[in-house]
């Protein structure tokens, strides 16, 4: 929003005062926006189910800070973790073993190991993670009692229209099991561990329901399969998460009430069908679509050179602090924040201050007049921004600020030049 001021602010704080009291870049993270998009999307599900039973698993590979977590977790929410460092945030954050789902891929026996210790639930990619499990199972000396429960990840060869490298459930993916190869890993599972449910999850930033709804139709015709064949009534099913957000103005989405109630006349229907327990449990996985909007990265204007061919406006940060448009070439609004409701004069390119020619934040921005100093907000950076940030170029990791009502306070700190020793033996 714009106030008064002509500023950009977030959490009716003041992005232009806050540039002034903390050194740039930094994110900024409005806590009700978390909020009102964790109850969007399970008030969109669980008004057509038992609200006992419908589990939201927030995807944290999206934002694992600890700040977004308790947010969450005050909500009700589980975890959907893709690490041992993700599991550990999870559990310093407050949730509880059984609360967390571990997914991921090609996974070390170590990786596997740390999740069965903690006591998640823990969902296989592969036959491969199957025998490690098992081998971790058979040194731990722990009884019947104490096998893992897990599911297993399934491929149900989906392709979403989205960009390559964020689709996950194409029939060439490394991720998951096929339907064949699927039913002997549950035959496997049975002797050896606690079945406990079923997943998938079929990529991000997905902006068409049709997807989600094809991907629904065959994992419940699945779950009927592995009660007739082997006689296993799933506690849970899982659907994963990729529903999308709009990061430019006309693009397409997803209507959540339109998509829930389309899956939920399936999931219903294949219930009844295949005689699924009454007592199934749904977990859905939004990463995206709860952190993505609510947060936006802070930087200041250094330069504003004009060469021959183009035009740039340099700020001070770099891809090394939001990764997504040289990673994805991903499109983030970008606003002047002291200037926000200013007309637009010329149009620049935004570069970032890594030493990469890829370094561009955006091309061809009409924007107002720029100067030095003046504060850049680009926006929509909650999801896979932080997360993904690194110390690339030698540069500290940003700072976090949580606003909440008009009022602000630090959730990290700005990284120092120390930290870039953190860990090296130096003689």
């Amino acid at each position: 929003r714009i106030n008064e001021k002509h500023h950009l602010a977030i959490g009716s704080v003041d992005i232009v005062e806050l540039a002034e009291k903390f050194p740039t870049p930094f994110y900024v993270i409005d806590e009700q926006r978390i909020r009102q998009r964790y109850r969007e999307f399970y008030n969109a599900f669980s008004k057509h189910y038992d609200k006992n039973k419908i589990k939201i698993k927030y995807a944290c590979k999206a934002n694992s800070s600890l700040a977004v977590l308790k947010i969450l977790k005050s909500e009700g929410a589980g975890i959907d973790a893709i690490s041992p460092g993700e599991i550990f945030l999870a559990l310093k954050a407050g949730f509880k073993a059984g609360d967390i789902i571990y997914t991921g891929v090609n996974r070390s026996y170590d990786d596997l190991k740390y999740g069965y210790e903690r006591g998640v639930v823990i969902n296989l990619d592969s036959f491969c993670e199957a025998e490690i499990l098992k081998e971790i199972c058979g040194e731990s000396g722990k009884g019947a009692k104490e096998k893992p429960k897990i599911s297993f990840r399934y491929n149900p060869e989906i392709k979403p229209e989205t960009h390559e490298k964020l689709s996950t459930g194409l029939k060439e993916s490394k991720f998951g099991l096929h339907e064949n190869d699927i039913i002997k890993a549950y035959k496997f599972a049975k002797k050896h561990f606690n079945v406990a449910g079923l997943h998938m999850h079929i990529g991000s930033q997905i902006t068409k329901a049709e997807p989600f709804i094809e991907a629904c139709e065959k994992i419940m015709n699945l779950a009927g399969k592995l009660k007739k064949n082997l006689g296993i009534e799933l506690e849970f099913i899982d659907f994963g998460g990729g529903v999308g957000i709009v990061y430019k103005e006309g693009q397409e989405f997803i209507d959540l009430s339109f998509l829930a109630e389309k899956m939920m006349k399936i999931i219903k229907r294949k219930i009844e069908e295949h005689s699924l327990s009454s007592e199934l449990e749904l977990f859905f996985e939004p990463g995206r679509y709860i952190a993505g909007d609510a947060s936006l990265l802070v930087a200041r204007v250094t330069c504003v050179k004009r060469t021959p061919y183009k035009k740039f406006i340099g700020i001070d940060a770099g891809f090394n602090t939001l990764t997504r448009p040289a990673m994805y070439n991903a499109y983030h609004e970008i606003i002047i924040a002291n200037k926000a409701d200013f007309e637009a004069e010329e149009s620049f390119d935004i570069a970032g201050n890594v030493c990469e020619s890829g370094d561009i934040f955006g091309t061809d921005r009409a924007l107002p007049k720029v100067e030095k100093g003046d504060i850049v907000a680009i926006l929509d950076a909650g999801a896979y921004c932080m997360s993904m940030a690194s110390e690339y170029n030698a540069r500290p990791l940003p700072g976090e600020i949580i606003v909440n009502k008009g009022e602000y306070k630090v959730s990290r700190e700005k990284g120092k030049l120390e930290d870039l020793l953190r860990n090296q033996v130096v003689e």
